[in-house]
């Protein structure tokens, strides 16, 4: 890196910051669009207040003058008395509510519940409320000739009810009902079937579809609302291969989809609702996606728009699979071999595990050595300290490499220093180059061989990135100070929001943080050491990016999770501990003199030439100096003229 990318960059930094700061409207300004806005807000709300209490009005007279008119289909189903179903198994307990024939409550066992009201978000439950009450709604809708009847305005009676079954059915006449049979598995899937029957009259002959309108508001389930936030999504397969989601961090409103697709998940960090169609969904599908504001207690807000193939005659069963259960990835992988529909169903993606190249990683590597290291019934932070020190000894041969590369130019630089004296202009630069480069193929050096091993670690980087704060295992798993992995590990907080920061500080980000500049402190160090001429003096500017680059650090993971923030520190701290034993075991005296018989042994050989990247760039610098030259003589001979 030349002193004028750095410059570059050093630049393009103060520009942005700058930019950001200057942007910021002035307290007037702030107290202006506050105004305007909490106005705009106030008109808002009121409009739809008013428009929800108008449909509210139009859907009782409707209801009124359905019970009046005894001649409406299901009249006498829009009246009862609802009643509570409760199916249960040692996973999941589902309330199901007679009136809409749906579930209205799901909650997870065996999993931590945290009281999100208090600060340090204690837990006080020893199972995870997906949605309760009025958070959730799932209605179906079937278009007759005459009205359209939908099933969460009538109320249903039960029959053949036990813990893991129920059926739900609405009549509207001798011989004409609509029924919704449920059964629950052995983990967390609900199987659902709907069907018809005596109503294929009251039907259009081309019929073949009814619509599915699902609703959820989110629940906020983990301390950290902006960490989690950004692992919500509204996620849904394609039928013809692969997932996709809506922005997590914008408002999506009846967003289409063109495809057809098999199921829709309303997912936050570490649990999902999900409806699996065996007929898949249709095309033209409309997703919503609201965010919700911190501190009300939810994520975002969804809905599913959806139709799916529907049987006039009654003879086949419209039947759904719907999961209420966490996002795990192995337990995802089981769930869809359960499923009776034989499909390809792909739940496991959702858990994000990063792009292709880090997913690969993930799926094939770290999430097997996870698996095995969570079975010993070993403290999670234990396993983070595992998997690194397993990671770090299958990249030490790289980092080795990358090491040795660096100690035999910082040994040679004083034969560097003497061989390239004689280029101290700036206009010399590319001749000293060339020299440098003749110098180390003298000694058989290539000062590319470091750089390679050390890039080949990044996409491990990448990949634990991505992994971490998905597992599912560090939720509610407490170590040393930490009390939870799965989020932040405040050692100060207050109650406002600051810009960049938020609302407290982090002690692994922290840690983090300052290991990173001891540990480039120690890299820029090394690559001094090794440094020729004008190099040494860019090197100058380059520690300050060095520096600044924790910074930018802090203020991206001060809302991730504990147990990333302490696996990035345990790394540094074992790459600074390797790179300290192989400064302190490297004999640079000794490492000279095998430069220096290599050194006799390629004089007694003048054929051998460079290999590999080194020799690219050797050609790449005598071709750069050959255009140079030409360069030169064309300025000199237009000046003749």
């Amino acid at each position: 890196m030349d002193k004028n990318t750095i410059i570059g960059f050093v630049l393009i930094a103060l520009v942005l910051f700058g930019f950001t700061w200057y942007s910021q409207p002035s307290a007037e300004e702030q107290r202006a669009a506050f105004v305007k806005d909490s106005i705009e807000n106030v008109l808002k709300q009121k409009a739809e207040k008013e428009s929800k209490l108008a449909a509210a009005q139009k859907q009782k007279e409707i209801k009124e003058k359905s019970l009046e008119d005894s001649t409406a289909l299901f009249y006498k189903a829009l009246s009862g008395q609802s009643r509570q179903i409760v199916l249960k198994n040692t996973k999941v307990e589902l309330t199901l509510n007679s009136k809409g024939a749906s579930v209205e409550k799901a909650v997870i066992k065996n999993y931590v519940g945290h009281n999100i009201k208090v600060k340090d978000g204690s837990a006080d439950q020893d199972a995870v409320t997906l949605f309760d009450g009025t958070d959730q709604q799932i209605d179906y809708t079937f278009a007759t000739k005459d009205a359209n009847i939908n099933t969460h305005d009538l109320y249903f009676t039960v029959s053949q009810q036990t813990d893991s079954t129920a059926v739900f059915t609405a009549e509207a006449g001798e011989g004409k009902t609509i029924t919704l049979a449920y059964t629950l598995g052995r983990d967390y899937m609900l199987h659902a079937q709907i069907s018809v029957k005596g109503l294929s009259g009251q039907f259009a002959p081309n019929t073949s579809t009814f619509d599915v309108t699902w609703k959820d508001k989110v629940r906020q389930q983990e301390r950290g609302f902006t960490f989690e936030n950004r692992y919500a999504t509204l996620t849904y397969h394609k039928v013809e291969g692969g997932t996709d989601y809506l922005n997590e961090a914008k408002e999506k409103v009846d967003e289409p989809v063109e495809e057809a697709i098999d199921w829709v998940a309303f997912k936050n960090q570490f649990f999902s609702a999900v409806i699996i169609a065996k007929d898949d969904f249709k095309a033209n599908a409309l997703m919503t996606s609201i965010p919700q504001e911190k501190g009300t207690g939810y994520l975002k807000q969804y809905e599913a728009k959806l139709k799916t193939s529907f049987d006039p005659t009654g003879k086949t069963p419209t039947e759904f699979d719907f999961y209420f259960g966490p996002n795990d990835y192995r337990l995802l992988k089981k769930v869809e071999s359960e499923s009776s529909f034989g499909k390809e169903l792909q739940l496991q993606q959702l858990v994000y595990l990063g792009w292709p190249l880090f997913r690969i990683i993930n799926r094939w590597f770290t999430i097997y050595v996870f698996d095995f290291l969570t079975g010993l019934n070993i403290n999670m932070g234990i396993v983070l300290i595992l998997i690194t020190l397993l990671l770090k000894l299958l990249t030490y041969p790289m980092v080795k490499k990358s090491y040795m590369s660096s100690a035999k130019m910082r040994v040679l630089k004083p034969k560097l220093d003497a061989a390239t004296a004689q280029y101290n202009k700036p206009e010399d630069q590319m001749q000293k180059q060339q020299a440098m480069m003749a110098e180390y193929s003298k000694y058989g050096v290539s000062p590319l061989s470091g750089c390679l091993p050390m890039l080949i670690q990044m996409p491990i980087w990448i990949a634990m990135f991505n992994f971490v704060p998905n597992a599912i295992q560090l939720r509610g798993e407490s170590f040393l100070w930490i009390k939870d992995l799965s989020t932040f590990d405040p050692i100060w907080e207050w109650n406002t929001n600051i810009w960049l920061i938020g609302d407290h500080l982090s002690l692994t980000c922290i840690l983090f943080c300052v290991a990173n500049v001891l540990y480039s402190w120690m890299t820029m160090r090394q690559q001094r050491d090794q440094m020729v001429g004008q190099q040494a003096e860019q090197m100058k500017m380059m520690q300050w990016m060095m520096y600044l680059m924790p910074v930018m650090f802090f203020f991206m993971f001060n809302d991730y999770s504990a147990g990333l923030n302490f696996y990035y520190f345990i790394s540094l701290f074992f790459s600074a501990a390797i790179m300290w034993a192989l400064r302190k075991t490297t004999n640079d005296e000794k490492l000279l003199r095998i430069l220096e018989a290599r050194y006799q042994e390629n004089k007694e050989n003048p054929q051998r030439k460079m290999s590999g990247l080194a020799a690219r760039l050797q050609a790449m610098q005598e071709e750069q100096a050959r255009m140079q030259n030409l360069r030169k003589d064309l300025e000199r001979k237009k000046r003749e003229l």
